[in-house]
């Protein structure tokens, strides 16, 4: 069965900053590789044979670094965006996508397995599957709890708050293409909301392995000495 996957790669990495500053934040290197060739070999190691990458911000250099995929076995080419339009407005500008098919962002460290997280959306029929992770967010301070009469009733140091957060990995069948609007700004936030509204309700699965969105320069930091002491897990003959 050919596998396609869209990989969004146009945002400017703002967040990112000093390090994006002379390069797109997908070419970012963790190590000898940058993020985003990480992503397409973890790709075309899960049998995926067409990647499409979504870009806007110094879109030539993307090009000019993976060309047509032929280094990697795989076929890339690219949806080019003449404004930013969001995580799903991307979508609208390829009129090519098969009946299902992998979005995600390409800023991701994860030994996701790829294809298995194909083949089960397949199998569930669903309009719209999201990797999901379990983030724990510590209080830096004690909490309080006060009755109406001002009274202390309880009271936790430091609670900490579990909360499932999408990976920014998803896939999609193609009826999700009918919320979409045509090359106009729509993220995946407001997609969510119009996809409850109708009843087609997105699947959740939740995964247990390792997740890191390379958005903060602490988080690059940890990407970096994670991918340099762990390779093995998320890239095969390394």
């Amino acid at each position: 069965m050919s596998k396609r996957a869209i990989i969004l790669a146009g945002g400017k990495g703002t967040r990112l900053r000093p390090y994006t500053i002379v390069l797109p934040k997908p070419l970012v290197p963790l190590g000898d590789y940058p993020i985003l060739e990480i992503i397409v070999r973890q790709l075309v190691d899960a049998g995926f044979d067409h990647i499409t990458m979504t870009v806007n911000h110094q879109a030539d250099m993307i090009k000019a670094f993976f060309g047509d995929g032929s280094k990697w076995n795989v076929k890339i080419d690219y949806s080019l965006e003449d404004k930013p339009l969001s995580t799903m407005g991307p979508l609208s500008l390829i009129d090519d996508l098969p009946d299902n098919f992998l979005v995600m962002n390409g800023d991701i460290l994860t030994d996701l397995k790829f294809a298995a997280f194909h083949d089960e959306h397949v199998k569930s029929n669903s309009i719209f599957t999201i990797s999901s992770y379990v983030r724990e967010h510590v209080n830096l301070y004690g909490v309080l709890e006060v009755s109406d009469q001002k009274r202390l009733t309880d009271f936790h140091e430091k609670p900490v708050t579990r909360f499932e957060v999408s990976m920014g990995i998803y896939m999609l069948n193609k009826e999700v293409l009918n919320y979409i609007p045509h090359n106009e700004p729509y993220g995946f936030d407001t997609l969510m909301l119009d996809l409850i509204k109708a009843e087609k309700n997105a699947t959740v699965n939740c995964f247990d392995g390792y997740w890191l969105d390379i958005g903060r320069p602490d988080d690059y930091i940890e990407a970096t000495e994670q991918f340099e002491s762990n390779k093995h897990l998320f890239l095969k003959d390394v």
